[in-house]
């Protein structure tokens, strides 16, 4: 018998489905007579599979709008290392789907760089294939510096977490169709960190692995675009 608890979970997100289809479906049924036949998401959201990171509800978009790809620790393997789901999604969003941003979210507090932050390999001895993920984000460690586990607090996480990201969108660069996309012009690669104590996003820029705020992101994006439209 399934334990009582595992039922309860299951009841509400049947409560949950019920609701959805007796309230949010029928407010939503343009959208969704829309989406029925095909899907044109402009981004493709790397993210850790951490339960607490919702990529719709940081960016506030509707479904359609995201390509979502999620993982332990929001990792991209180099192409050739680990061909499987992870590079057959991002070869579809940009070959496929035509995406024109690629994000590589991380955040706060997760548990997959503090796993890297701890080099005691018999805390993860019963989870042989979580460590050889793992082994991808490797050399985000080596950048973040020479941590010990004692010294693995928020802030040891969170620079892990940004170098991370930047290692993540270095490895993107390896995939074809990442490539070629890039060499076109026709697609941006950004790197994001979230913070879920306090909602914080910023932006990690790759080149000087230093971070932004959303504003100034925003600013700059926006100096570009229009520039863009006064040389047309």
């Amino acid at each position: 018998m399934a334990d009582t608890d595992a039922k309860k979970t299951l009841i509400s997100l049947l409560h949950g489905v019920e609701k959805f289809n007796a309230e949010v479906f029928p407010q939503n049924r343009e959208l969704f007579a829309e989406l029925a036949g095909q899907q044109s998401p402009d981004t493709l959201f790397i993210a850790c599979a951490d339960s607490r990171v919702n990529p719709s509800l940081i960016t506030q978009t509707q479904p359609g709008d995201l390509f979502v790809l999620r993982n332990i620790g929001n990792i991209v393997p180099a192409y050739g290392e680990m061909l499987g789901g992870v590079s057959s999604a991002i070869e579809y969003a940009v070959l496929a789907l035509g995406v024109s941003t690629i994000i590589v979210c991380g955040h706060s507090d997760c548990g997959a760089m503090k796993a890297l932050l701890d080099p005691d390999p018999s805390k993860l001895a019963h989870m042989p294939t979580v460590a050889s993920w793992l082994r991808n984000a490797e050399a985000a460690r080596a950048v973040a510096g020479a941590l010990q586990a004692t010294d693995a607090g928020p802030q040891s996480v969170r620079s892990l977490a940004e170098q991370n990201v930047v290692l993540q969108i270095a490895h993107l660069r390896t995939h074809p169709a990442v490539a070629a996309a890039l060499a076109r012009n026709t697609l941006i690669l950004q790197g994001w960190f979230y913070d879920i104590a306090s909602g914080e996003v910023v932006i990690l820029d790759e080149a000087t692995r230093s971070s932004i705020h959303v504003d100034e992101a925003i600013a700059r994006l926006t100096r570009e675009v229009d520039g863009k439209t006064d040389q047309a």
